[in-house]
């Protein structure tokens, strides 16, 4: 470890403010200097390790993952807004709660969901006005958190509480970044008397309004007779080996993590994924062809009939990964290959920078579906990893592809997808977000 390359701490600190607004230039510029991996110290005793060696990528996160885990910026900063469930637990009680969950998440679990995805979808796409600019963020980002919802509660009458939620989720989710990305303002933002709504406090007493509104339908849910098939009638019925069930703030804490998780990576994603149809015709037109060739005669049917369509979302996560970065902490010496990696030490794995190296990945900056064509795809497996890899792996990534493509093949259908900028913005938060994500729908 002491011979890999080091960003002197002058030369962080003197990049703090563009590194706050973008960190990813910070990380290209180095990795393109230093290698595949480099350290930085931002603080003294803190020091972070960042890599994009897939090697690294892979000896951490499935070969000997059980050394290593999420760093306290998940399980504790991030914890405190959305609890303790699967996004921000370690150890025995995550892979507890993992066994338990992920039954809900299997494809022939989530056929119950299809219809009702399918009909939310249409619902919220009917908001779209033709031959207008349109920033699609907002639109996605409000259809996909009615997606996670609906799919979890199926209950009318519940659209004041889903956006009071969203809002609660966003807010919380703004307070946190501006802690991670400035450390040096906690003594101000912990303070409340004089931070005021800017504060820890204030947001954690919203996160606490959220969790009684889900206490409350938990509990209505619990009080009643009705038959429902959504994500919370099979997480109540879930059962841990011994046979007992999730307790009710546990319980709490995993629908926060699937609405955090659930809503705002597929809305970045689909936010790329229309901008890139729009600067790339041909490739719409292609999926044009496959849509009107399509002969399912079910939901999921129609959906393992546009392999293609499924390509292009595929293509965005490479380009655009949601969880652009994630973080782990060694746990025991180790060894991957000539590389020691200490107890103790703390290492940012960047995707982003992983899916765009030019020695694994052909013209990468270039959007191309063919790449994860059947004969194709096979060739990425070690360096493609849009929902993470290994045990970790995102439980709902089944949930997110069926979803996307579900959206796109409507779209589709719908209008001819015309730019309007003329380049791709990001904007980096806690997932890789669009910025500007303006384009113009035309009738077909």
């Amino acid at each position: 470890m002491s011979n890999i390359p080091e960003v002197s701490t002058l030369d962080f600190l003197l990049q703090t403010r563009e590194i706050y607004k973008n960190p990813l230039p910070f990380h290209r510029e180095n990795f393109k200097k230093l290698g595949y991996t480099f350290k930085i110290t931002p603080k003294p005793g803190l020091k972070i390790h960042f890599t994009c060696d897939e090697r690294i990528v892979k000896h951490m996160l499935q070969k000997n993952q059980r050394n290593y885990e999420k760093s306290p910026l998940q399980t504790d900063d991030l914890g405190k807004y959305i609890g303790h469930g699967l996004l921000t637990e370690n150890g025995e009680k995550w892979r507890a709660n993992r066994k338990l969950i992920q039954p809900a998440f299997y494809k022939k679990s989530l056929m119950v969901l299809l219809e009702t995805m399918n009909d939310t979808i249409e619902k919220e796409l009917s908001r779209i006005q033709p031959e207008q600019e349109l920033d699609v963020f907002p639109v996605f980002n409000d259809l996909a958190f009615k997606v996670v919802a609906k799919s979890l509660f199926d209950l009318p009458d519940i659209d004041e509480a889903i956006d009071k939620l969203q809002h609660i989720t966003e807010e919380a989710q703004k307070m946190l970044i501006k802690e991670l990305r400035i450390p040096w303002m906690k003594w101000y933002f912990d303070r409340e008397w004089l931070a005021g709504k800017n504060s820890v406090p204030h947001h954690i007493r919203m996160v606490e309004e959220a969790r009684d509104i889900l206490r409350e339908i938990i509990r209505d849910r619990k009080s009643s007779q009705a038959q429902h098939d959504d994500l919370l009638n099979l997480l109540l019925h879930s059962t841990y080996e011994d046979g007992s069930k999730m307790d009710e703030e546990q319980l709490i804490d995993e629908i926060l993590v699937l609405f955090i998780a659930g809503h705002e990576t597929t809305a970045n994603a689909l936010s790329f994924a229309v901008q890139l149809l729009a600067h790339n015709p041909e490739t719409q037109e292609k999926a044009i062809a496959e849509l009107r060739g399509n002969k399912g005669d079910s939901i999921y049917e129609c959906l393992v009939d546009l392999p293609y369509l499924k390509q292009c979302v595929e293509e965005t996560l490479r380009l655009y990964p949601p969880a652009y970065v994630t973080d782990r902490v060694t746990l025991e010496d180790d060894l991957c290959e000539e590389i020691e990696l200490k107890a103790g030490s703390t290492w940012l794995i960047s995707f982003y920078e992983l899916h765009r190296r030019e020695d694994l990945w052909r013209e990468p900056e270039t959007f191309d579906p063919e790449r994860f064509s059947p004969e194709n795809a096979k060739n990425h497996r070690d360096y493609y990893f849009p929902f993470g890899a290994g045990p970790r792996m995102c439980i709902g990534n089944n949930f997110a592809i069926y979803e996307m493509v579900m959206v796109l093949a409507q779209l589709l259908q719908r209008y001819k997808i015309q730019p309007v900028q003329d380049e791709i913005e990001i904007f980096p938060l806690i997932t890789l977000k669009p910025k500007n994500a303006v384009v113009k729908f035309q009738s077909r």
